[in-house]
């Protein structure tokens, strides 16, 4: 008969039984009771113990478990070969462990390329960068993203601004300096921006418009611009110069544009570059040259403080390489036709026009070692003028 002032028994509490290897570091074969939380803590933080006893019932358990791992197993390789291309594509965008370059973080996380695609990329194509690293890329993606509106009027205005500075009796002489004081602190600039982050944030804000997404990490166009129009002004003679301008200008943004609208219907020249593009380049610069040297010279005329030998195509044309005509001293009697081997009036201005956008659709298709095509064309668009001037030029 038990009285009120007995003590309560203990309550059972049911744990997991011990495991071979516990007992063994148990004294006395005593262990005190665990609860629910702490068994399932020791779960997740210890590794499974081996099993140093088995039985006949544990093998047939193991083998009813085998067969319902292999059935989940089976369904998680199913719902994983689905996810296996969006694994793949991710590959290609990096991964966590990848160095982030300093710009404008983009959505998904990463702030530009890694190392191993840039190069690849530029050899894909010139057109824009689909990463959103620049933010208004992202709210204009027709605008600014896709046609790069803002960046093409700019690129056009320098032609318009170039013959204007050529009406007025502006030497080039006197642009090159104003050219190097621009370049100089641009290029400082962007120099700096690649060196902090909250600068380049700063930068892209500014002037993110004219920018394309690939020059988020990379050296601005506009220092490569600057630099091609100052060695075309600085080293040829001044028609050739404004006219290297020009086919920058011009024949560029038509290579561009039409490349993008009608590239994908014709041929491939090569990567990024399309024959519609090309066909642009060309009859752009042939209208260029019409409009340069069988309209603008005739109308402004020359300038006293012109340079000698500052207009290469003085309206004739020889037949024959000069070279050549000096090596066989042939000396025309005659020089009003083309039976003198000389071609003057709208034929010789014809034939320089064609070549004038022959020279510009090979500068815009040529790639020279990934050089940006900004300082390229200027540079090989005067170098073929000079030479085919030189050559057969009077």
């Amino acid at each position: 008969m038990s009285s009120q002032n007995d003590v309560p028994a203990t309550p059972r509490v049911i744990s997991p039984s011990p495991t071979p290897s516990d007992k063994s570091n148990s004294r006395d074969g005593y262990f005190g009771p665990v609860t629910r939380s702490a068994s399932r803590r020791r779960r997740l933080t210890t590794p499974q113990p081996i099993s140093e006893e088995g039985n006949e019932d544990d093998k047939a358990a193991g083998s009813d478990s085998s067969s319902d791992h292999r059935s989940r197993a089976g369904l998680t390789r199913r719902r994983m070969s689905g996810r296996s291309k969006t694994k793949g594509s991710e590959k290609l965008t990096g991964s966590k462990s990848d160095p982030l370059i300093n710009g404008y973080l983009s959505p998904n996380g990463y702030l530009a390329m890694s190392n191993r695609l840039q190069s690849s990329w530029r050899d894909i194509s010139r057109s824009p960068s689909p990463l959103g690293l620049i933010p208004l890329h992202r709210h204009y993606r027709n605008l600014i993203h896709r046609h790069e509106i803002p960046r093409k009027l700019l690129h056009v205005s320098i032609g318009f601004l170039t013959l204007e500075l050529y009406r007025r009796g502006i030497q080039s002489f006197e642009i090159t300096p104003w050219l190097i004081s621009s370049l100089v602190p641009i290029a400082v600039i962007d120099v700096i921006r690649h060196r902090y982050e909250k600068v380049n944030k700063i930068y892209i804000r500014c002037v993110g418009a004219l920018m394309r997404e690939t020059e988020v990490n990379t050296y601005n166009g506009v220092i490569w611009y600057l630099l091609g129009v100052y060695l075309v002004l600085q080293f040829f003679p001044k028609d050739v110069g404004v006219m290297g301008v020009l086919l920058l200008s011009w024949c560029d943004t038509a290579a561009s544009t039409f490349g993008r609208l009608y590239g994908r219907y014709t041929i491939r020249l090569r990567q990024g570059k399309s024959l519609a593009g090309t066909l642009a380049a060309w009859l752009t610069g042939v209208i260029t040259a019409v409009v340069f040297w069988g309209y603008v010279i005739p109308r402004v005329g020359t300038f006293p403080d012109d340079p000698e030998g500052a207009f290469m195509f003085t309206g004739s044309l020889n037949l024959f390489p000069n070279p050549i005509r000096n090596f066989l001293g042939w000396v025309p009697q005659n020089t009003s036709g083309a039976s003198s081997g000389i071609i003057t009036g709208s034929l010789a201005l014809g034939v320089m026009s064609v070549v004038s956008g022959i020279v510009a659709a090979g500068s815009e298709l040529i790639y020279f070692f990934g050089w940006d095509d900004n300082l390229t064309i200027p540079v090989f668009s005067g170098i073929g003028l000079w030479s085919f001037l030189k050559l057969f030029g009077r």
